[in-house]
C-alpha cells in the first residue's frame, strides 16, 4: 500500500526536475481533455508555472477552464507521483527571454538551456508564448518504496 508524501517531501518532489503532464478540460465538446508532457517550475508561494503559446490547443483550452491539473512522477524505482490542480491565478505574456532561460537551463542545463532559449527568442516566441500560474488547491500523492519490501 503506497504511503503519502509529506508536504515538505511533496514540495521537494516537486522541485526536482521532471517533466510534468498537464491536463485541462477541452473548450471543444467532441473532443477529450487536453493532456501532454510539459516544463514547469513550482514554488509553495507562488504554486506551478507553466509556459506555453496561448493560441495553442492547450493556452486556449486553460484561457477557457481558467484551471488545469499537472501530475509529476518518478520514472524510476521507488515510484512516486504527484498530482495537484487549482485555479489559474496569473496568465501573463513573457518578459523576454528572463521567463524562457531558467526554465530552459533547469531543464537542459546551462549551455544547451542557452542556446534554446535564444532560439526560442530568435523565432519570435516571447510575442506568443504566456506564462500561466495556478496555486494548486488539491494534491494527491503516493510514495510505493514500501510496497517493494
Amino acid at each position: 500500500m503506497p504511503t503519502r508524501l509529506s508536504r515538505s517531501e511533496r514540495d521537494a518532489f516537486l522541485s526536482d526536475v521532471r517533466v510534468g503532464v498537464l491536463s485541462v478540460a477541452s473548450n471543444d465538446p467532441d473532443r477529450a481533455p487536453v493532456s501532454a508532457p510539459i516544463w514547469y517550475t513550482y514554488s509553495p508561494e507562488t504554486g506551478i508555472s507553466v509556459m506555453m503559446n496561448r493560441t495553442s490547443r492547450k493556452g486556449v483550452a486553460i484561457d477557457a477552464a481558467k484551471r488545469f491539473s499537472l501530475v509529476v512522477q518518478s520514472e524510476s524505482l521507488p515510484y512516486r507521483y504527484v498530482t495537484v490542480e487549482g485555479p489559474v491565478v496569473e496568465i501573463r505574456g513573457t518578459e523576454g527571454i528572463t521567463d524562457v532561460l531558467p526554465l530552459a537551463i533547469r531543464y537542459l542545463g546551462e549551455e544547451q538551456g542557452t542556446a534554446y532559449a535564444k532560439g526560442w527568442y530568435e523565432a519570435g516566441a516571447a510575442e506568443t508564448d504566456f506564462v500561466y500560474t495556478m496555486k494548486p488547491t488539491k494534491w494527491n500523492t503516493a510514495d510505493f518504496t514500501n510496497d517493494l519490501g
